[in-house]
């Protein structure tokens, strides 16, 4: 199984390795992610999160003692100035195949035509799109790059905007269990993949989506990064908070009335 080749750049810290490893198996272990004889599509967008997962995928692929495959997929939004073209040939470089689909998703979710959040739509589209590719290559599941900022991120996204409590969970069945979303990074702090992926020399390869940084999960992410920096523990307690759930102390009815 072709593994990366050696990224040009400064060498990988072995403690920054070993922090995220450990965080990925675990991940791993708990929610049973990872089966004999899986194959597995990688969701890859070009950002760091995607091109980390896919790296430690295939680190660990060597490592853990279940066979499974693992193939990469990208699903390309459309959008003017962005870099898909770019990232299937780095990809080649590194010695292995990325499997693109070209859309206009982007501009679509984008236009007068949509009424919804364009995010909320582009987003369910290439979640579509990405279970179509994994049927069409013989996948029973698709690895997703969220790590845990993003599940804070969604809860909080889910309770302002949405009016419940939801968020991304590490493992979700789909159809009746025929197709699994697995997302491996979810114990991983966002920051240790900022680290990691510019130790790596990661090219940056832009979407050219005009919401970047200017979305709802933006602004979640600024009230967060506010909060964080008055108390280091938050982060944390928020993050327990969605596997300690008490009902008992919440607006909910046993009779099932709303």
């Amino acid at each position: 199984m072709t593994r990366f080749r050696q990224l040009r750049g400064s060498p990988l810290s072995p403690s920054l390795y070993r922090a995220i490893n450990r965080k990925v198996g675990r991940a791993q272990v708990e929610w049973d992610m990872i089966s004999k004889g899986d194959r597995i599509l990688v969701g890859v967008s070009g950002g760091k999160d995607s091109l980390s997962l896919l790296w430690i995928m295939r680190e660990r692929l060597q490592r853990i003692p279940i066979p499974h495959e693992l193939v990469a997929g990208h699903v390309n939004p459309g959008f003017p100035g962005g870099s898909s073209d770019r990232l299937a040939e780095w990809y080649r470089d590194q010695g292995f195949h990325l499997e693109v689909l070209h859309t206009q998703d982007g501009p679509l979710a984008h236009s007068e035509a949509n009424r919804e959040n364009p995010c909320f739509l582009c987003s369910r589209r290439r979640k579509k799109h990405l279970f179509e590719m994994a049927d069409r290559l013989g996948c029973n599941k698709v690895a997703l790059g969220h790590h845990k900022d993003d599940l804070i991120e969604s809860l909080l996204l889910s309770m302002c905007y949405a009016g419940e409590m939801v968020t991304m969970r590490p493992k979700q069945e789909f159809f009746g269990g025929r197709m699994t979303i697995i997302r491996p990074l979810a114990y991983v702090d966002e920051e240790h993949l900022v680290r990691f992926a510019r130790v790596l020399g990661f090219p940056k390869f832009p979407s050219g989506c005009p919401s970047d940084g200017k979305s709802k999960r933006s602004e979640i992410k600024d009230l967060l990064a506010k909060l964080y920096a008055g108390n280091r523990k938050i982060k944390g307690n928020l993050f327990r908070s969605m596997s300690r759930v008490r009902t008992e102390f919440l607006l909910t009815r046993s009779d099932g009335a709303s």
